[in-house]
């Protein structure tokens, strides 16, 4: 231990607060909380240490302390600093993204959709679902029970929906609000676990439908009962129970751990989640900030269910809800289906991507290679455009060999000449720079950018007129148009030997490919939808966007027929639309 070390530790409080380590370079690598400062940061220098734990220490140069009032404002700073400072250490979970929601309009023609957060007002909302697809499964379902209304703008004809009994027809019919309120009450009744009603009524039509000898409806309604059953077998806690609640339960193995989530609202189970990250110190330490950190992102329920009761103490301390441990009874049974659930996920883990078991190891190899201290922060860029037409550039960042899309950006590209490909690099990464410059936010470690030496002497220009030194380097190809290395901005090269390297860096540059190439789509789509669009009598500016707005994608729109576009606007307008898409 150094001297300085030794001093800093000597000055430590027994407070609550948040401490920061620095490495040599002065760059954040690990942020943490404590109830007591003295105790929790002395032991990662008093204490011998294995794995992770042991390499975080041994690059620590300096640390600092920020002192709060109590842990629960430790831990709101901690969580803003990490996604601040993404530090390397730090175990983050890697979606941080907010769930969907299924959305059901208060008023008017009631309408089903997913959100993303649940503050629009206008509606009431059922979730969060673990994930999109269980989401828009159960708004297809409810789709199929309920004449709910299907389109997103009102036809001047019923449509398919009507005839098949599975929409009211505002369009032709006026529906009284106490109609809807009572179907407003049926889907609330359903999304909260009550759906016996339904299933008895959609047996009925099944029986009628089969004694008619209409088999292809029948074996509709068969489907749509199995749906149903298959969400009513799901549900272990009981129905009266309507509870919202979140179970967790974890496992550990061979330096990882397994954190699952069963989420139950109202009753009704949603779904699960489950995350593998590298272990990091005392393993229920680590549960519980792992746990922390998904509530800062997502709504905390009525209650949470944890398999341990170190683990319940710590998040009562920060969690404004009820977190408690069981062990008896059918909230165990949910427990251990959650940690069944971890074992299963290490064991995928083990047997399918052992390739990213250690890709801080991978990044400290490609610091040796070409010579710079580890890039623990990659920014990769890219352009895109078809022989001029509707130019962008973009970039996306990599965090300790992960995605972190957070700090994606697209570019619309401003220059005259859009063909230019080499003025295009300069134009994004003098943008880019000069915006984290002046807002003095964190550089990266290391640039890659594709193209070979003329783009990368392309973005070195940009960064000489900002007087910045980054690292930049290029990723080059074989004679057979295959990534095979790096080239620095003198011409030399790096082949990458060591596959798991080679395939970390391929994975990035597809990963900026992918980014580009789908914004140049979409900038590609609106003008050529707007352009279409233009000089069809009787589409103005309002019916023009509802299209827009039904068919954002050019290929759809052409698709479309004229009964379908007849929905939307006038069936004049729609042939006349219909016809220019042919020509």
């Amino acid at each position: 231990m150094t001297d300085k070390l030794r001093a800093l530790i000597d000055n430590l409080k027994h407070k609550p607060g948040v401490y920061l380590m620095y490495d040599k370079d002065n760059t954040i690598i690990y942020v943490g909380k404590a109830k007591d400062l003295q105790k929790r940061v002395s032991q990662y220098f008093l204490r011998p240490h294995e794995g992770k734990v042991q390499a975080m220490v041994s690059h620590v140069d300096h640390f600092e302390t920020i002192q709060m009032n109590n842990e629960k404002e430790a831990f709101l700073l901690e969580m803003n600093l990490i996604h601040e400072h993404l530090p390397r250490y730090n175990i983050l979970l890697k979606d941080d993204s907010h769930y969907p929601y299924i959305a059901l309009k208060k008023k008017g023609d009631p309408t089903l959709m997913i959100k993303r957060n649940n503050k629009d007002k206008a509606y009431t909302y059922f979730g969060p679902f673990p994930n999109s697809g269980a989401a828009f499964s159960m708004i297809d379902l409810l789709n199929k029970i309920f004449p709910i209304r299907k389109c997103k703008n009102i036809p001047m004809t019923s449509c398919l929906y009507y005839h098949l009994g599975q929409c009211l027809a505002p369009c032709i019919n006026k529906i009284d609000e106490e109609t809807y309120d009572n179907l407003r009450s049926e889907i609330s009744n359903f999304l909260s676990g009550d759906n016996s009603k339904q299933y008895n009524e959609i047996k009925v039509k099944m029986m009628k439908a089969s004694e008619e000898m209409n088999y292809e409806l029948a074996k509709e309604y068969h489907d749509i009962l199995k749906a149903i059953e298959h969400i009513n077998t799901s549900q272990t806690v009981e129905s009266k129970d309507k509870t919202n609640r979140d179970i967790f339960g974890y496992s550990s193995r061979e330096g990882y751990i397994a954190l699952a989530m069963i989420l139950f609202r109202n009753g009704l189970l949603l779904g699960k989640e489950v995350w593998v990250v590298e272990s990091f110190g005392n393993n229920e330490e680590q549960v519980g900030e792992l746990i922390s950190q998904y509530y800062s992102t997502h709504p905390l329920p009525t209650e949470i269910i944890v398999n341990s009761n170190i683990i319940t103490d710590n998040l009562r301390d920060i969690l404004d809800t009820n977190v408690v441990s069981v062990t008896r009874g059918k909230l165990n049974d949910l427990i251990l289906t959650c940690i069944d659930n971890a074992n299963n996920a290490l064991d995928q883990y083990f047997l399918s991507a052992r390739v990213d078991t250690d890709k801080l190891a991978l990044l400290e190899e490609l610091g040796r290679i070409i010579n710079i201290p580890t890039p623990y922060h990659i920014e990769l860029f890219d352009n895109s455009h078809i022989q001029g037409s509707s130019p962008v550039g973009a970039m996306v960042a990599f965090i300790n060999g992960e995605p972190a899309k957070k700090l994606y950006r697209k570019f619309n590209i401003e220059h005259e000449e859009s063909r230019d490909d080499i003025a295009s690099m300069k134009e994004v990464t003098f943008r880019h720079y000069k915006r984290l410059k002046e807002e003095n936010k964190k550089l990266p470690d290391l640039i890659l950018v594709d193209g070979g030496l003329i783009q990368i002497e392309a973005a070195k220009d940009s960064l000489d007129k900002l007087g910045l030194n980054i690292n930049l380097y290029g990723l080059y190809k074989n004679d057979r148009h295959q990534t095979s290395g790096l080239m620095d901005v003198s011409g030399n090269t790096y082949p990458i030997e060591n596959k798991n390297l080679f395939f970390l860096l391929t994975r990035m540059q597809d990963e900026i490919h992918r980014f580009a190439i789908t914004f140049h789509r979409e900038k590609r789509n609106k003008k050529m939808t707007a352009s279409i669009l233009d000089d069809i009598k009787g589409l103005g500016s309002r019916r023009a966007q509802m299209i827009r707005k039904a068919y954002p994608d050019i290929v759809e729109l052409k698709n479309a027929s004229i009964n379908e576009l007849a929905q939307i606007i006038p069936l004049e307008v729609a042939e006349a639309l219909y016809n220019k898409l042919h020509q």
